[in-house]
């Protein structure tokens, strides 16, 4: 009995080790992408926490970490913009886990499996240009209009605006730090080993900011630029800093139209993530997608009503798991914990970290959705993976995500459609003899084709027609295949159906001699 007991011990000990970890990975990224999308910081916390203590329970996967995830950012910001509240905005986000749950109990799970890849690539690599894009203002400390305290902290006038050359400063300096700390050379130190990049950035805003505070205030991130969180020292205070979702919303076609958007890209980006992490599992443990999908769904409802962020599987917070020795989902359960402890006692801290340090890393994020690198490998791999994974990103960057993956998959149908359809009749002519094949199932997409081949045979030949490969042949084909051989007499070509399926030869009329 004293060996389970013992791995029970090591099994836990392991856990808190890696909970402890995720927290300091979860914790800038739940801060970072609530600011990224417009709304309290707090929020992202809520998400986070109810990923850890919610989903991590409810879920199959043993690894799997949930929180706020920065590929749902362009949806927040332009969902809250259009339904005019973030009361409305959540609302939204209780269809969209209510959905989830129904994907989850229809089974919904494998039909991800159908989504092609180039097209799941450019939905994160949009994803990515549109975070950069919209993080450079915070990261470089735009002033709007012109701020007189600003001006007189040392903004730089631009033609763009005002900036604060503290936040660019810092900005750059974390982005760099953040690159560097991922490069082999650096991971030989065990410190940068032992502690996240993304905990590193925030601890030298943390750290400039009160050196500045202190010798040079008129230089320091001014307070507007920096986290801030409002301190619950009461349960009064903890009720006030909830928000609720606007139910009245919830049969407006609107909020509607967001929450399938959600529920959509939030399931897609959820199984990318457990397809990921069963591929760095040490013990190589499937989880059920279905199962995955109702622990998500029921995650979104309650953040909803808790008034926080929609959430799914992150895969940065699962590897970051993974990679510091989880055991089972108890290391998600204490990352939760100790999100919620955070919420509590370290607000004061919370509040020195400047934006331009949390926008660097969500900079670094899209960066990596968006690697160059990506572009050259699908281009490599042949027009049939590079169009439709640069439609998709087009159509994300012109219209919407639910549009743009839309016209990703339509676009990958048509190179499926043209790769299967390629070469289904080839008509070769020796003298007057013409050999006319069927190489595959032939559908009324091909009939095109066949009329082709069909208008090179002149008069006063001799047609063989070889349909034995074909298992199905659509009635449109079968209706032209007829045609010709009831106008060849009066061309003088003789038709001979050579190898003609045996299951085709009852439903076809015998107008010339068959072999």
């Amino acid at each position: 009995m004293d060996i389970p007991s013992a791995s029970r011990f090591s099994t836990l000990r392991s856990d808190v080790f890696a909970g402890t970890v995720v927290f300091l990975v979860a914790l800038p990224l739940c801060l970072g992408i609530a600011t990224a999308s417009g709304v309290e910081p707090f929020a992202g916390l809520v998400s986070g926490v109810v990923g850890g203590l919610v989903v991590a329970l409810l879920s199959g996967s043993h690894l799997s970490v949930s929180g706020p995830a920065a590929g749902l950012v362009v949806i927040v910001v332009s969902a809250i913009a259009s339904l005019g509240s973030f009361s409305a905005f959540l609302a939204a986000v209780l269809i969209a886990g209510a959905l989830q749950l129904g994907f989850g109990l229809l089974r919904a799970g494998r039909l991800a499996s159908f989504v092609p890849a180039p097209v799941i690539k450019g939905m994160l690599a949009s994803i990515g240009i549109i975070l950069v894009l919209k993080q450079l203002p915070l990261g470089v400390g735009l002033v709007a209009g012109a701020d007189a305290k600003a001006i007189h902290a040392g903004a730089l006038s631009t033609p763009f605006g005002n900036i604060l050359p503290i936040s660019l400063a810092l900005c750059v300096t974390s982005v760099a730090l953040l690159f560097a700390w991922e490069t082999p050379r650096a991971k030989r130190f065990a410190f940068v080993r032992n502690v996240p990049g993304p905990l590193a950035a925030v601890a030298l805003g943390i750290g400039v900011t009160l050196l500045l505070d202190r010798l040079a205030p008129s230089l320091a991130t001014p307070v507007e630029h920096r986290v801030s969180l409002v301190a619950l020292d009461s349960v009064d205070a903890l009720v006030a800093a909830l928000s609720a979702p606007d139910f009245t919303q919830l049969v407006d076609p609107d909020v509607w139209r967001v929450a399938v958007t959600l529920a959509i890209v939030a399931s897609l980006e959820t199984l990318l993530s457990l397809e990921a992490l069963e591929r760095i599992d040490p013990k190589r443990r499937r989880v059920s997608p279905d199962r995955e999908l109702k622990a998500q769904g029921a995650g979104n409802v309650v953040a909803a009503l808790l008034g926080g962020l929609p959430l799914t599987a992150v895969i940065v917070r699962s590897s970051a798991n993974v990679h510091a020795g989880a055991q089972t989902r108890m290391s998600a359960v204490i990352h939760g914990v100790l999100l919620l402890a955070s919420v509590f006692a370290l607000t004061a801290v919370l509040n020195l970290i400047p934006l331009a340090s949390l926008a660097a890393i969500l900079i670094h994020t899209g960066y990596k959705l968006a690697k160059p690198r990506l572009f050259i490998e699908l281009a490599r791999q042949g027009l049939d993976r590079f169009v439709p994974f640069a439609a998709t990103i087009v159509g994300v960057l012109a219209t919407d995500l639910l549009v743009g993956i839309g016209i990703g998959i339509a676009t990958s149908i048509l190179f499926a459609l043209r790769v299967s359809l390629a070469r289904t009749f080839v008509l070769t002519r020796h003298d007057d003899y013409f050999l006319l094949s069927m190489r595959k199932d032939a559908t009324f997409f091909t009939k095109p084709m066949l009329v082709h081949c069909l208008a090179q045979i002149p008069e006063r030949s001799t047609v063989l027609i070889d349909a034995e490969r074909a298992d199905f042949i659509d009635g449109d084909i079968r209706e032209t295949i007829d045609a010709f051989v009831h106008e060849a007499a009066q061309r003088h070509i003789t038709v001979e159906r050579w190898r003609w399926p045996d299951a085709l030869q009852l439903s076809l009329p015998v107008s010339s001699s068959m072999k």
